[in-house]
């Protein structure tokens, strides 16, 4: 079964967003539509996802730059930079992208798709958010919603996606009186948390020809944080190998004021209710990673 995928990312912040792409681009149940980026200077957000896709051979897949700033509180996660293009050096890519054009090349394709595309947001949701809040039938014509945010099932529930614009995120994920998608499905940090892997372990197996700027950015990465976790990567091979994850019913809310501002709040519901959320609960961490490494290993 062939997936069409959009997917939304800030990649350049952490190194997840770079290795969930490179997943995507091997794997071959994937028919990527495109790639949009957001969470402040997009644009070279997006070189960096063309040169990993020019890396693969696919630089004929639509990329588009989107919001460079949050729709509530300024961008907190590195105060909106994407600190990993300093790494782009000479790797072929297209640079010249026009500003602020997501939205458009988003709501376009999912009406030349309707019912068909999985939406997949790894970054903060202000994208999405804005695309929402503009066509407000949109979750009707996605086949389905899968993000990774949230804090769900710890004390701790806050989370950088969900954090860096509460307000996007709150419309995303709707009061209950708002359209919704078939499925919509968060994969929260108690989850994504127990799928790391140490620098030099990442730097052994991260060898694929795929992965030559995936490395540079990670070096940047590894100057801050000793290791990779693989946050995005989970979310994205879930939706290929659903049952790498466990997952629970019921509905998700996002507070938007202070003193808890960006928290996740999820409760449980029964199936009769109709819930309109699935949250990840459980994941098969070794499971995962034996079919990431399958996946991103294939043709050398």
């Amino acid at each position: 079964m062939t997936h069409k995928i959009l997917l939304d990312t800030d990649i350049g912040s952490d190194i997840d967003d770079a290795l969930a792409l490179a997943y995507l681009l091997k794997q071959p149940a994937c028919q990527l539509l495109g790639i949009t980026t957001v969470a402040g200077e997009a644009t070279l957000r997006a070189e960096m996802a063309s040169a990993i896709c020019t890396r693969a051979g696919r630089d004929d897949i639509p990329i588009h730059a989107g919001a460079d700033v949050s729709m509530l509180t300024p961008y907190l996660t590195f105060k909106g930079k994407a600190p990993q293009a300093a790494a782009l050096g000479d790797w072929p890519r297209q640079r010249d992208f026009a500003p602020a054009t997501a939205i458009d090349f988003l709501r376009r394709t999912i009406r030349q798709h309707p019912g068909e595309i999985t939406l997949l947001a790894i970054g903060p949701l202000t994208n999405i958010g804005l695309l929402l809040a503009t066509d407000p039938q949109i979750p009707t014509l996605i086949k389905e919603l899968i993000i990774m945010g949230g804090c769900f099932t710890s004390a701790n529930r806050m989370e950088n996606n969900i954090r860096n614009d509460a307000l996007a995120a709150a419309i995303v994920f709707g009061g209950g009186t708002q359209a919704r998608p078939p499925r919509l499905v968060s994969f929260g940090l108690d989850v994504t948390l127990k799928c790391t892997l140490e620098a030099e372990e990442c730097r052994a197996r991260l060898t694929a020809p795929i992965f030559g700027p995936v490395r540079d950015f990670m070096e940047i990465w590894f100057k801050r944080q000793p290791r990779a976790t693989f946050h995005d990567p989970l979310a994205t091979a879930a939706i290929f190998q659903p049952d790498l994850c466990t997952y629970k019913a019921g509905q998700v809310r996002i507070a938007t004021a202070e003193p808890t501002l960006g928290w996740s709040l999820f409760e449980p519901q029964a199936p009769e209710k109709n819930p309109p959320h699935l949250i990840a609960t459980e994941v098969r961490a070794e499971a995962f990673f034996e079919h990431y490494f399958q996946i991103v290993g294939r043709g050398g």
